[in-house]
């Protein structure tokens, strides 16, 4: 195989990568909820934690142990995760198309909106990326080789991408559609027991966490598939937010890479490509239909998927260009847009999604301190994910109000507010559990400009009934 597609192909990527961690350097967007919470995981180590398997916890751990607790190390592992799996895709790309579509497909991979995005915030997403990348590539070379070493590895990927996302199950899906349908992807039996039990035995940690914890992360995943928990699923289709899922993945991959795909999938020569990734993209069109999808809840179509547009793609140069430059136009704007987050239109910040938290949080421990240093109690995840990363260092007591039922979050199920607490607390939320003082608080003009949120001094005991 020849290896002239390497050096390009690397040094495409590593640029990419360095320009995403330098503009990281000046964003002055606030952690997102979700990223606050990850940083809060990755603070002691566990195999599991509640919405989430813990793989996204101890990358930002490691991070921020070396780095600091700033947002900068919080996020700046996830650009070099897609800059490697740009690199995996690109080395499955020259055993299956030649180092041409290789350089392509690192190239594509790397700049599509989707690897923007997830260079930006910490994203579960793309810690799996890499991973999964790399038992495609494993699993590829097992079909051809019939070594049991490859298999071995592809299990170890996909048990890491387990580890990452439960999304990674998306490649079970292809394996077995492709040993069913395509004999070039066949890896035997005894090479399929052999990747199998090593992935098994990865997952199997998190699987026991789970299991001690009540499933909580399986319940969780069941509240996003709202469909699963009613009688009649088939009652509430929505023709619109399916349309809506599907028109979504024309930003997620860039319009000219989707497209591709698109056309990909009626060739049969990129079928071994297409098993890993049109059934993610079905599945998920699925669940819009029954109820609704996230954008990226596909991103596992686009590892494979990549690789196949590419390849649809190199037979039109100009088309490779244009792509090229749309996704690294969108690659380049996205991370410019957090050097000035406050930037509006139609009178609302453009990211106002994600500025305000720290400023509110700030707010909330001068209050508490006032009130000397009083315990802050809030039922809202999106403010307590910020106090405990923003305050950590106040020695303030931050709780969740207890949970009325099963936790419902993080906080909820770690952070409760115990019953012996006892004296004034420091509510944060919309509905006091009882009547108390009301304080000051300025929502601003950020993710909580229409929150509703006040402050009030309550007796701890009223959360407790008493």
């Amino acid at each position: 195989m020849s290896d002239d597609w390497r050096r390009p192909a690397l040094t495409i990527v590593a640029l990419v990568t360095l320009a995403r961690l330098v503009l990281l350097a000046f964003n002055r967007t606030d952690l997102f909820v979700d990223e606050s919470q990850y940083w809060l995981w990755g603070q002691s180590f566990a195999f599991g934690y509640y919405s989430k398997p813990p793989l996204i916890a101890w990358v930002i751990g490691a991070a921020t142990w070396l780095g600091g607790d700033t947002p900068f190390f919080v996020r700046a592992p996830f650009a070099l995760f897609h800059g490697a799996a740009a690199l995996v895709l690109g080395a499955l790309a020259a055993r299956l198309a030649g180092p041409r579509v290789a350089m392509i497909a690192a190239a594509t991979y790397v700049t599509l909106p989707m690897a923007a995005v997830g260079s930006l915030l910490a994203s579960t997403d793309t810690i799996m990326a890499p991973f999964f990348a790399g038992a495609l590539y494993f699993h590829t070379r097992t079909a051809q080789e019939g070594r049991a070493r490859f298999a071995a590895l592809a299990g170890l990927c996909l048990g890491l991408a387990f580890l990452a996302k439960y999304a990674a199950l998306y490649f079970l899906v292809g394996a077995a559609l492709g040993a069913l349908l395509l004999p070039e992807l066949r890896i035997g039996w005894k090479n399929a027991a052999v990747m199998l039990l090593v992935f098994a035995a990865v997952a199997a940690p998190n699987l026991g966490w789970n299991a001690l914890h009540g499933f909580s992360t399986v319940a969780h995943t069941a509240d996003n598939i709202n469909w699963v928990r009613r009688d009649s699923p088939l009652a509430a289709l929505s023709l619109a937010s399916m349309a809506e899922f599907v028109l979504s993945q024309f930003a997620v991959a860039g319009p000219l890479v989707f497209a591709a795909l698109l056309v990909a999938f009626t060739r049969r020569n990129l079928a071994r490509l297409a098993v890993f990734s049109l059934p993610v993209l079905l599945i998920v069109t699925g669940q819009a239909l029954l109820d609704n999808a996230l954008a990226n809840w596909a991103a596992s179509a686009y590892f494979a998927g990549s690789i196949a547009a590419a390849t649809v793609l190199a037979t039109r140069p100009r088309l490779v260009w244009a792509s090229l430059g749309i996704n690294g136009a969108v690659s380049l704007l996205l991370p410019l847009l957090t050097l000035w987050p406050q930037l509006t239109v139609g009178g609302t910040p453009l990211l106002h999604r994600y500025t305000g938290q720290a400023a509110m949080s700030r707010q909330i421990i001068d209050l508490a301190v006032e009130n000397d240093g009083i315990p802050i109690v809030s039922d809202r995840r999106e403010v307590l994910a910020d106090l405990f990363f923003t305050g950590a260092d106040s020695n303030l007591a931050i709780y969740a109000a207890p949970p009325q039922g099963r936790p419902m979050n993080h906080y909820e199920q770690t952070r409760a507010l115990p019953a012996d607490v006892t004296g004034k607390v420091l509510y944060i939320g919309t509905a006091p559990p009882c009547g108390g003082e009301r304080l000051d608080l300025d929502a601003g003009t950020g993710a909580y400009r229409k929150a509703g949120l006040r402050a009030f001094l309550l007796d701890a005991g009223c959360f407790h009934g008493s």
